[in-house]
C-alpha cells in the first residue's frame, strides 16, 4: 500500500461565486496531506478530469438539480483515476475507476462515500482515459439518453444539434446517423463544421459565426422539410430560430444553454415557444444523473460502435491541474475543439 503520509494533494477550490465569466479571484489553489479513508475506503490518484459546461451552474447559489459547490470546497468534477491504496474488497490497488473525484490530484473516499461518488471500475482495453470521459462518460451518457429516451428517433427524420463538435453534440450526431436520421449540426467556425461533416458523417453543419442570419438561412437550406428533433446545448437565439422550423410532433431536448450561463442579466428564454402549441411539439429538459442505473447499457452499445469504427471520439486535452481556471473558460469562449479534458497526472 502506498505511504499516504508522503503524498501531497493539490486542489482547486471555489473561493467565491462568479458574476459572469469566472476569473482567477473565484478560485483558490490549496494543498494538504492525503487522508487515510479508513476501513472500506479507497485512495485514488486522479489521472484526468472532465471539464463540462454544467460546472458553471454548480458554482451558483440556489436550488437546482444538484446542490451547489460550497465556498472553499474542492470543485466538483468527474474523473478517471487509479486506486493507489485500498481497504475495500471490491476495489483493488491498480484498478482504474471513474467517479466524482473533484479537481484535485488525489481523492480519499471513505466507504460511506463510495456510492455517492458513483465510483465504478473502467476497462482501459475498451477505451482510453479521455474516451471514458467523453463518449463513454457523462457527455456520452447525456447524448445517448437525451436522444434515445426523449428524442425517440425514427429512421428518416431530421435532427439538428447545436454545439455539434462538442462532447455531447458529437455523440448525439453520430448516434442519430447510426439510427438512420438526417443530421444537421450547428457549430462555431469552419474547422469545426468541416470536421463534423467530413469525419463524423453529419449531412451538413451550419457555422453560426459566419453571419447574423447564418442559422436562419442554414436551416432553411438544409432542413427544407422541417426539423423533427432538436438537441439543444446552447439556448438563446439559436433555440428561438430552430423553433420557427419545427415539424408537427417535434421533440426538443433541453440539455444545456451555454450561451446564457455567464449572463449578468436575465436569462433569455424562447420567444417563439408558441410554435410548440401550433405543432403539438414537446420540449423537455434532461439531467444525465437520472439515468445512472442505466449507464451500462449505453456504454455497452457505444463501446461496440467505437470498436468497429462507427463512432469517433475527439478530445481536447489540457495538461496540468494549475491550468484548471483558464481551461474551464475555454468552454465559454469556444476555445475547445472536442471534449475538453484536463490531465491532472500521467498514468505511471
Amino acid at each position: 500500500m502506498t505511504a499516504l503520509a508522503s503524498l501531497i494533494n493539490q486542489q482547486v477550490r471555489l473561493a467565491s461565486r462568479p458574476i459572469g465569466l469566472p476569473n482567477a479571484s473565484n478560485w483558490s489553489h490549496t494543498q494538504e496531506a492525503v487522508a487515510d479513508p479508513g476501513p472500506g475506503g479507497v485512495v485514488i490518484q486522479t489521472l484526468s478530469i472532465s471539464l463540462d459546461p454544467a460546472m458553471r451552474g454548480w458554482m451558483n447559489e440556489g436550488k437546482s438539480y444538484i446542490p451547489p459547490v460550497g465556498i472553499n470546497e474542492v470543485m466538483r468534477a468527474s474523473g478517471i483515476g487509479k486506486v493507489i491504496a485500498s481497504h475495500n474488497s471490491y476495489f483493488k490497488e491498480g484498478d482504474y475507476v471513474t467517479g466524482g473525484l473533484g479537481a484535485q490530484s488525489y481523492c480519499s473516499i471513505p466507504e460511506a462515500g463510495i456510492k455517492r461518488a458513483g465510483l465504478a471500475k473502467v476497462n482501459l482495453n475498451i477505451a482510453s482515459i479521455s474516451q471514458w470521459l467523453n463518449v463513454l462518460g457523462m457527455p456520452g451518457m447525456t447524448g445517448y439518453f437525451g436522444l434515445m429516451d426523449i428524442g425517440q428517433p425514427k429512421a428518416g427524420e431530421t435532427l439538428v444539434v447545436s454545439g455539434a463538435s462538442g462532447a455531447v453534440g458529437q455523440t448525439v450526431g453520430q448516434m442519430a446517423k447510426i439510427k438512420g436520421l438526417r443530421v444537421i449540426g450547428i457549430a462555431g467556425g469552419k474547422a469545426k463544421c468541416d470536421w463534423v461533416v467530413n469525419e463524423l458523417g453529419f449531412d451538413a453543419c451550419i457555422d453560426y459565426k459566419e453571419s447574423a442570419n447564418a442559422v436562419k438561412d442554414g436551416l432553411k437550406t438544409h432542413c427544407p422539410n422541417g426539423i423533427d428533433i432538436y438537441f439543444d446545448n446552447v439556448g438563446g437565439e439559436i433555440l428561438d430560430t430552430v423553433l420557427t422550423r419545427i415539424n408537427r410532433s417535434a421533440r426538443i431536448i433541453i440539455c444545456g444553454a451555454i450561451s446564457q450561463y455567464n449572463n449578468t442579466t436575465a436569462v433569455q428564454g424562447p420567444k417563439n415557444y408558441l410554435s410548440l402549441l401550433v405543432n403539438r411539439a414537446r420540449m423537455q429538459g434532461m439531467v444525465v444523473f437520472d439515468y445512472a442505473d442505466r449507464y451500462a447499457e449505453a456504454i455497452t452499445e457505444m463501446a461496440a460502435y467505437l470498436k468497429d469504427g462507427q463512432m469517433k471520439s475527439k478530445e481536447d486535452v489540457v495538461v496540468g491541474l494549475e491550468q484548471f481556471p483558464d481551461a474551464l473558460n475555454r468552454l465559454f469562449n469556444g476555445g475547445n475543439f472536442g471534449k475538453l479534458v484536463l490531465q491532472v497526472s500521467p498514468d505511471q
